[in-house]
């Protein structure tokens, strides 16, 4: 799978790379990485609209300066890539992910071995991190659990190591169907089932805890579908929006019967809980 990598620099940086972040995700952008320097983004090929990419606000509002380029990511390059700037990362001292050519932790309870292709979900993005955290504290033991739009299935793993009784992971993405197999398989786990399709998967299906890592619009539009899931009880986490997203994203849980409980914010991202009365 071809990918588009747009390579900018925003003036000044904050809130430029907030407020571009989130258009960018609005037009279909899947992954950032932010420097002190630049901010990168990356859009399957097939997706890219240079013309809706040109019509983002950011680039008329007064104030801001924003120099770009775009470069094309060939497939057979792309692993490459990503493993000349994939570092390990440990969340809390508790949960270390790293790729198969790092060394061993040897000082956390929990170590995951990702193997770092383009599917989201390293744990280097905050929503994943935040993520991580709340999987690390709450009770896992014995739930059924739903990850969805697991990319790396690095939640659906973690959550396994922590007692999970099942987890179904579901992606959208062929990429991310494909090394999500390969790491539940890398990491030993035999109670992931692995699902390439969309929300419309879950019609019939019930879960104690139900992941969505994914963005605002994609929520916003499956609350409905994850609610017909969860019992009274049951708790509902989501990331990949930002603080002023939680009314909107709370106005519509409330209509399927969830009601916010808390959020953490991480570089600007945030990670919430809603439980289902």
């Amino acid at each position: 799978m071809e990918y588009i990598e747009l390579n900018c620099k925003i003036t000044p940086q904050e809130p430029g790379n907030e407020i571009l972040i989130a258009e960018l995700a609005e037009i279909g952008f899947e992954s950032f990485d932010e420097t002190d320097s630049e901010l990168k983004a990356y859009i399957q090929s097939k997706l890219f609209d240079e013309n809706q990419f040109n019509d983002l606000s950011i680039h008329h509002l007064e104030g801001f300066k924003l120099d770009y380029n775009f470069q094309t990511i060939a497939e057979q390059n792309w692993n490459a890539k990503w493993e000349e700037n994939y570092p390990p990362v440990v969340i809390n001292n508790k949960v270390a992910i790293r790729a198969p050519f790092h060394k061993d932790f040897e000082a956390v309870e929990y170590e995951i071995i990702i193997e770092p292709k383009m599917s989201f979900g390293t744990a280097h993005h905050a929503t994943t991190a935040q993520m991580i955290n709340y999987i690390a504290e709450l009770d896992m033991q014995g739930l059924e659990i739903l990850d969805m739009g697991s990319g790396t299935a690095v939640l659906a793993i973690l959550a396994s190591m922590r007692g999970a009784k099942h987890i179904d992971a579901i992606d959208n993405d062929e990429w991310a169907y494909n090394n999500a197999v390969e790491n539940v398989s890398r990491n030993n786990i035999d109670n992931i089932t692995v699902e390439l399709g969309d929300a419309e998967l879950l019609k019939g299906r019930s879960y104690d805890l139900v992941i969505a890592n994914i963005n605002r619009n994609i929520l916003l539009n499956d609350l409905k579908k994850y609610a017909s899931c969860l019992s009274s009880g049951n708790l509902l986490l989501l990331s990949g929006f930002y603080k002023e997203d939680i009314p909107i994203l709370s106005e519509e849980a409330e209509k399927y019967g969830l009601v916010y409980q808390s959020h953490t914010i991480d570089r600007s991202w945030v990670a919430g809980i809603w439980k289902m009365n």
